[in-house]
């Protein structure tokens, strides 16, 4: 029998000074060339473990109990400089940005030198032209001199998977690289990663959020939850029929392409590790507890070969899913915002061609495509915050200025933008109330009534309680964060929201109760949303009207069903063949 890549028992990781387990009691095994799926909320300990898969901890962390082995080696027993020196070479790791695996001031071969421990010489350069290879990427002198900014996203990801690779490590923990990828290149990495693992013998953790990138990718799964594995298992296994309710909650959470059946959020929010209740964790927020899950913490069962599950009470047989509602757009409404012929610029280069698309109240319009193709950047022009380019953007027939400084107030008020980022888009300095109440001092109040009666109602709105105004974005979660951005843009009760990625970060639990909340505004306010997202499953269930964009021009504009079952334009049915297909008992 083949020794295992990674076996981890009884791994514990507590807070400096606090104290508290962030993740606790886990325990894995990895064959040389298996990947495990390791998913679950933001919070629930994912990275957490990865890292401590590498016997590293964050500031103010520390691996508290248990044994790490990478081969026949005790990570846990070295001395830290002993364990330090065996990252790269036994055990790799690839950061969700690539930005903070590559060094901006150093050439490409000289990074990817760096990274090769067991060569030197004409071998290491042998070994990097081979690896480069194996990802996808020119492996000559030309390409290896650039520097990171001269590569695109995709690229710069496919480099730090090479840099992992290339030390020919026994396991690589891979940190949600995916995220904020296009589809496209998001399948490119999806293939390298497989084929690099199986190609030679390294063990895979992939950290993720995204359960469809983990049932394409993962030999097996793990799913946590406050910072225990609650259910693990092989990926068919766990996703046809998941024991767990936190797991089903999750499989019945991601967005389906086929748009057949309703994305369902799970209810509340997962408690943080100084706040964990008593007994099982999941209790306050799962529809089967009983007093034993709420006062005994649930062991180990195993409830078929290789699958294991923490649940007193553990469902049975296939997951079913409610029905996708109807659609309640109004047809044929006059259009709230018109764009027309608009061509962009970043400084000389030209970014939009004659971009013309229209958006009706109590509509929603994706916008659509690949990293670079100006879906931001036509957002951008819509809200007046990309002063570069021409032709004319209309809401209710009249023309706006392309500068938002040069529109009037109230028509500064009616366009509204979500930005992709909370943590960047809240200061952190300021109270929530402040925050929702900002746009009111800047652009004046919409009605007779108090802020505080206006902010009350903004947060109402975003579905979030009178009590998060006195905290600080700080005291949020993600989810909570996207909220109070929305509730923002909400304060001024405009006719057009425009929605940046706004989902794209999220875990799908929060990305499913973000979607319900869009979809409850649209349909209560009237509201005409301008959806910018990659992810191909969240339009359909979310969008009336798609709008696909590459290299700067509409290549196909269509309702969003007909557009998901006809698609009439190759690059549609390219993107829509990229993207990871999600499919309810069908793994």
């Amino acid at each position: 029998m083949t020794a295992p890549a990674l076996d981890a028992v009884g791994l514990e990781v507590r807070g400096v000074p606090s104290d508290a387990a962030i993740v606790t009691d886990i325990s894995l095994t990895l064959a040389p060339g298996e990947v495990l799926g390791l998913i679950g909320e933001s919070g629930s300990g994912k990275t957490t473990l990865g890292l401590a898969v590498l016997r590293y901890c964050k500031r103010g962390t520390r691996i508290a109990d248990g044994r790490i082995r990478i081969g026949d080696t005790d990570l846990t027993a070295l001395p830290a400089k002993q364990a330090a020196a065996l990252r790269g070479r036994r055990v790799a790791y690839v950061p969700q940005s690539p930005a903070s695996a590559l060094n901006p001031a150093l050439r490409l071969s000289t990074q990817l030198a760096e990274a090769v421990h067991d060569a030197s010489g004409a071998a290491a350069r042998t070994r990097i032209k081979q690896v480069l290879t194996e990802v996808a990427l020119p492996d000559d002198d030309e390409f290896l001199r650039r520097y990171p900014h001269q590569l695109s996203g995709g690229q710069q990801q496919r480099i730090a998977i090479a840099m992992a690779f290339v030390g020919r490590p026994e396991v690589v923990v891979l940190d949600e690289p995916t995220t904020g990828l296009d589809v496209t290149t998001q399948k490119t990495v999806l293939a390298t990663v497989r084929e690099m693992c199986a190609r030679h013998g390294t063990a895979g953790v992939y950290v993720s959020h995204d359960m469809a990138v983990v049932a394409e990718l993962a030999d097996r799964i793990a799913v946590m939850y406050s910072g225990r594995i609650v259910e693990s298992g092989p990926t068919r296994d766990v996703l046809t029929e998941p024991r767990h309710h936190y797991t089903a909650g999750l499989v019945l959470a991601v967005p389906d392409l086929d748009g057949e059946r309703a994305m369902q959020a799970i209810d509340g929010q997962a408690p943080s590790p100084l706040d964990r209740p008593a007994g099982c964790a999941f209790a306050p927020r799962c529809a089967a507890a009983t007093d034993e899950c709420r006062s005994v913490v649930p062991g180990v069962d195993e409830v078929s070969p290789g699958h294991e599950i923490r649940c007193h009470h553990p469902r049975s047989g296939r997951l079913v899913a409610a029905p996708r509602p109807a659609d309640t757009a109004p047809e044929a409404a006059e259009p709230v915002l018109e764009v027309r012929g608009v061509r962009a610029w970043y400084t000389s280069s030209p970014v939009l061609h004659d971009v013309s698309l229209s958006v009706a109240a109590g509509s929603c319009l994706a916008l659509l495509g690949e990293s670079g193709s100006g879906k931001t950047t036509l957002s951008r022009c819509l809200a007046g915050l990309h002063p570069g380019h021409e032709g004319s953007v209309l809401l209710r027939g009249t023309e706006l200025p392309p500068s938002s400084a040069k529109r009037t107030r109230e028509q500064r008020r009616q366009v509204q933008y979500v930005f992709q980022n909370p943590y960047e888009s809240l200061n952190p300095r300021r109270r929530v109330r402040d925050l929702v109440a900002q746009p009111i001092s800047v652009l004046g109040a919409p009605d007779d009534r108090s802020t505080e009666e206006r902010v009350l109602e903004a947060l109402e709105l975003a579905a979030l309680r009178p009590d998060i105004a006195d905290r600080y974005p700080d005291q949020l979660s993600g989810g909570e964060r996207q909220r109070v951005a929305i509730a923002r843009a909400l304060v001024t009760r405009p006719e057009v929201l425009i929605c940046d990625e706004i989902t794209s970060a999220l875990d799908v639990s929060v990305q499913s109760a973000i979607v319900d909340l869009l979809q409850d505004l649209r349909e209560k306010m009237g509201l005409a949303l301008v959806f910018v997202t990659h992810n191909i499953a969240l339009v359909r269930n979310i969008a009336q009207q798609v709008a696909v964009l590459r290299d700067g021009r509409i290549v196909e504009q269509a309702a969003a069903e007909e557009l998901f079952t006809a698609p009439q334009h190759e690059y549609t049915r390219s993107l829509l063949a990229d993207a990871p297909h999600f499919r309810l008992g069908d793994r």
